[in-house]
């Protein structure tokens, strides 16, 4: 099955260009895809049909765009400018037969996080994505769709789609609290090393200190989101679906989990780093004192046997040798001790 020639058109006419990149639309029949690259007024068309299942992809649309959308499904303008809004925080909003999904999808790169914003739209029978950017990658999750088994799929329900989704989102937080987790290894060994570049590891703790934030900040309402959709009393998510969304919240809470154990290792190696500062510091200051004292001793020999009174041994060869030995044996005597005492 798919769509026929007349449907998949719709991409080379610059009309039916919705944002940044042409809407992505696919619908399904019974676990089996039906049509894929249709209008996006079709949509209404295809939800008529009640044993059908459709879901649309938006990638950076602007108002004008959602307000066509939101005349075929029906949605509300809050929602809708929710969705074209940046900077939304992580939630879960329910509407007269849908809801609003809001989450957050982080990247790392080179050990900085860039986070990149999605939305959804959930009915029964819809799903309605929309991404403020290209970063996350759709035709992962279309991948994951179609590979994962359908489970309660075969009843018309959007919540497998939603399913497919979310697990991907949360996949991808565990994937970059690895890479943030990796970056603090090498600040650890950063720390440790004999080096200690101080500076670099005052940069990179910053950075990673303030990653781990922004990360925590998007993950942890990620519990209040599938907590949402588990309420039985809800009936959001059908019952044969309801051990995947449970897998997925497992997983979140392996997220927020894990961020905060990262915060808690990078406040330690920051409190290991002054530690270790202040013990190199001691040891400088041991050697520094050390090396005085020992400079001290032909300072003051000499400068005792350059009085201008007469002493034994003034101005005699004899005098010069007297503090020549005076010189070398203190000064080997204090180094002596001052390596057996380990300060130098």
């Amino acid at each position: 099955m798919g769509s026929d020639p007349s449907e998949t058109d719709f991409e080379e006419d610059p009309g039916n260009r919705i944002g940044s990149a042409p809407p992505r639309t696919r619908a399904w029949r019974g676990g089996e895809i039906e049509a894929e690259g249709f209008p996006v007024s079709r949509l209404s068309d295809y939800l008529e049909r009640p044993d059908v299942v459709v879901w649309l992809d938006l990638c950076a649309p602007r108002r004008e765009d959602l307000h066509v959308v939101a005349d075929e499904l029906g949605l509300d303008p809050v929602a809708v400018e929710d969705a074209v809004s940046r900077h939304e925080r992580a939630k879960l909003d329910r509407y007269q037969g849908y809801a609003f999904l809001n989450v957050y999808v982080p990247v790392v790169t080179d050990g900085e996080l860039v986070m990149h914003e999605v939305s959804a739209f959930i009915s029964e029978r819809a799903l309605v994505t929309v991404r403020q950017d290209r970063g996350f990658d759709v035709d992962a999750l279309i991948r994951r769709w179609d590979q994962t088994p359908h489970g309660g799929f075969d009843e018309p329900t959007a919540a497998f789609l939603l399913y497919g989704m979310l697990d991907l989102v949360i996949d991808l937080q565990l994937t970059a609290v690895q890479a943030l987790d990796d970056e603090a290894d090498e600040v650890e060994d950063l720390v440790f090393d004999d080096a200690f570049p101080v500076k670099e590891i005052q940069r990179r703790s910053y950075r990673l200190r303030k990653n781990l934030t922004a990360l925590r900040r998007v993950a942890l309402p990620m519990r209040e989101v599938l907590n949402t959709l588990l309420r039985r009393d809800l009936k959001i998510i059908p019952a044969p679906l309801v051990p995947y969304f449970q897998d997925v919240y497992d997983h979140t809470l392996r997220v927020g989990e894990s961020t905060d154990a990262l915060r808690d290792l990078v406040a330690d190696l920051l409190e290991t780093r002054l530690a270790l500062q202040g013990n190199r510091m001691n040891e400088v200051m041991k050697k520094v004192t050390s090396w005085a004292a020992i400079i001290a001793v032909p300072t003051a020999v000499t400068g005792f046997y350059g009085q201008n009174v007469p002493y034994p041994g003034f101005s005699q060869h004899s005098g010069f040798i007297a503090s020549t030995v005076i010189v070398v044996v203190c000064s080997l005597s204090l180094y002596v001790i001052f390596k057996v005492r380990d300060w130098l």
